[in-house]
């Protein structure tokens, strides 16, 4: 006569290994089915199995034998499944929200150049008084008083050759957007 899986669980549970691996020979079958119908995949239906056997061990400790072995069983693969599935979600969403974000994070970070980089080449458009009043204000973090005393200009000139280099920055970009 047959050992009932009662009496194996009880034993592996106490760390009969003999015991263990009669309860996994007899139901590792139960428990692919059960998972690649759970998944609909065979290769996650292998890997489910696995970990549900190499957990088993522990598993074990805590089954109270107050429902019949497969019962029991059936429940923890369920429950791998679900949890499986649940991991699954969370990473896709964690990868999809990732890969929107280094896209986002790229065009970004292209766009910032390409405006630096045309900030740059209008730059070297203008006279040289107009770009050495920038390099102060902007480039320097001066305020127009500083820039003025710096270049010997009153602070109302530094303001006027401000406004105008907005001025014609304005009018490169107008220029460059017709054309």
């Amino acid at each position: 006569m047959e050992t009932p899986d009662e009496t194996l669980a009880l034993a592996a549970a106490s760390g009969d290994s003999a015991a263990f691996a009669a309860l996994v020979t007899r139901h590792y079958d139960r428990i692919f089915a059960l998972g690649w119908r759970l998944t609909g995949s065979k290769a996650e239906a292998e890997d489910l199995a696995q970990d549900i056997c190499a957990a088993l061990p522990h598993r074990l400790r805590g089954w109270r034998a107050e429902a019949r072995f497969t019962t029991w069983l059936y429940r923890v693969v369920v429950n791998a499944a679900h949890d499986a599935r649940r991991r699954a979600a969370v990473r896709n969403r964690a990868a999809d929200g990732w890969g929107d974000w280094e896209i986002a994070r790229q065009e970004s970070m292209a766009q910032d150049r390409a405006a630096q980089d045309w900030l740059s080449e209008s730059m070297g458009r203008l006279p040289p008084e107009l770009r050495d009043t920038v390099a102060l204000v902007l480039g320097e973090d001066m305020t127009q008083a500083e820039a003025g005393a710096v270049l010997g200009l009153s602070e109302g000139t530094i303001a006027w050759r401000m406004s105008e280099v907005k001025k014609r920055l304005r009018a490169m970009a107008a220029e460059e957007a017709q054309a």
